[in-house]
């Protein structure tokens, strides 16, 4: 495990290109194993995900030649195995259930073992997928280990989930794309990188309808073919390196920052006194923003940051919120509707000074302004957790230590070298 060593209260300014959006990489290279034909993926992040999902391909016997330096990828599974190499698929990781569709496709039938149904933000059930592979044609054997056989191929069907799960939604249409006949997903997730795996989808033959919305129509084709996709910016960076600006006071310009997205993430920033300007489509924040919680009109009510599923506020941005409202005048209540153990990093929070109260595992109160002082912490293996401890960190004068914090390489393969190139004092020890 890696630390953050870092030295603060020097504000970040300058210009960053984000990178690929790696919760758009790892499905779009996933579903490039439902065809046999060369495809070729551009803009692609370096991050530790994709090389387990990469080295498990190629040990299959898949064709992988990845530029890292350009973000460029060319796959071929012309020459998969017919059986797996290893005994089980990787297990260190909750992406691997996005390989389940194109395994299903080419094997037939796989194994689960029990321990891959979690992370450190709580329980992530495998269920919503099972009911989806079963929907789609599968049988499902439960028992130690599950299996999941798909002896006659995908079928279509229609089905309504639960909740607008991201990786379920992923897992439908990669599915649904070679399945027979039509299927309809009624509440479907509707996030960024899932419309991105649409466009890849199509690019490669794919028939879908509703892409963007929560209701999805595929009409399935025999077979997908090769081309060239592209992993679009990674929107969470875009947000990233903008509170990084403006909880140290400096001024980021961040180009190609998809800004058809960011109308409720303008407003979140706009709530802890922030604003930000778009110039086609670079996001810029100023130095020095005013950083005063805005008072709603309503004035009995606390101001309220809530996150839930795309089109609400990404839980996923709600760490960065939290840390940037450390440093602004009032108080705001953050409220993460999907994980519940989404505030379980709030302690070490605390070790900066920071005056936060934990209502129940999905609310917090924060009251920002207060004196904040260097620290060592321990980051949990939530990525914009890690990073939130880094943005507190980087926005105090003196030495802070942010142990464990690897984890956002998972994400943001070049995060130190932009950090630096932005001004910042900080290095990987």
């Amino acid at each position: 495990m890696a630390d953050l060593i870092v030295t603060g209260g020097k504000p970040l300014s300058g210009t960053i290109i984000p990178s690929g959006n790696k919760n758009s990489a790892l499905p779009i290279v996933c579903a490039t194993l439902l065809t046999d034909e060369p495809v070729t993926v551009t803009n692609v992040p370096a991050i530790t995900d994709l090389d387990k999902i990469v080295a498990f391909m190629v040990q299959q016997g898949s064709k992988v030649d990845w530029n890292k330096t350009t973000g460029v990828m060319r796959l071929d599974h012309s020459s998969f195995r017919r059986e797996l190499a290893a005994e089980e698929l990787p297990q260190d990781m909750r992406s691997t259930v996005l390989l389940y569709p194109g395994l299903l496709h080419r094997l037939k039938k796989i194994t689960i073992a029990a321990n891959s149904k979690g992370c450190s933000l709580g329980v992530r059930e495998i269920d919503p997928h099972l009911e989806i592979f079963s929907k789609l044609g599968a049988m499902v054997s439960f028992g130690e280990p599950l299996a999941i056989g798909l002896p006659n191929g995908f079928e279509g069907n229609r089905h309504w989930c639960d909740y607008m799960s991201v990786t379920v939604t992923e897992n439908f249409l990669m599915a649904a794309s070679i399945a027979k006949g039509t299927s309809t997903l009624i509440n479907a997730a509707s996030e960024p990188h899932v419309q991105d795996l649409c466009a890849a989808l199509i690019a490669l033959g794919a028939k879908i309808e509703g892409v963007g919305t929560s209701m999805l129509r595929v009409e399935g084709v025999e077979q997908l073919h090769g081309g060239t996709v592209t992993v679009n910016t990674d929107y969470h960076e875009v947000v990233t390196f903008l509170a990084l600006g403006a909880i140290t006071g400096g001024e980021i310009r961040v180009e190609k920052s998809l800004p058809h997205h960011f109308d409720l993430i303008t407003r979140a920033f706009k709530k802890l006194g922030v604003v930000i300007e778009h110039e086609g489509d670079t996001a810029i924040v100023r130095r020095n923003q005013t950083l005063v919680i805005e008072e709603p009109y309503t004035s009995n009510l606390l101001p309220k940051i809530e996150a839930a599923p795309w089109p609400y506020f990404s839980v996923d941005l709600l760490p960065l919120m939290i840390a940037l409202s450390t440093h602004c005048k009032g108080t705001m209540h953050f409220w993460n509707k999907v994980y519940e153990n989404g505030f379980s990093w709030m302690p070490e929070l605390a070790k900066y000074g920071a005056h936060v109260m934990v209502s129940d595992p999905h609310r917090i109160l924060v009251f920002g302004g207060r004196p904040l002082r260097p620290a060592v912490v321990d980051a949990p293996y939530v990525i914009r957790a890690a990073i939130a401890l880094y943005m507190v960190a980087a926005s105090i004068p003196g030495r802070s230590v942010v142990k464990n914090a690897d984890t956002i390489k998972r994400a943001h393969p070049r995060f130190v070298e932009n950090l630096r190139a932005l001004g910042a004092d900080v290095e990987w020890k």
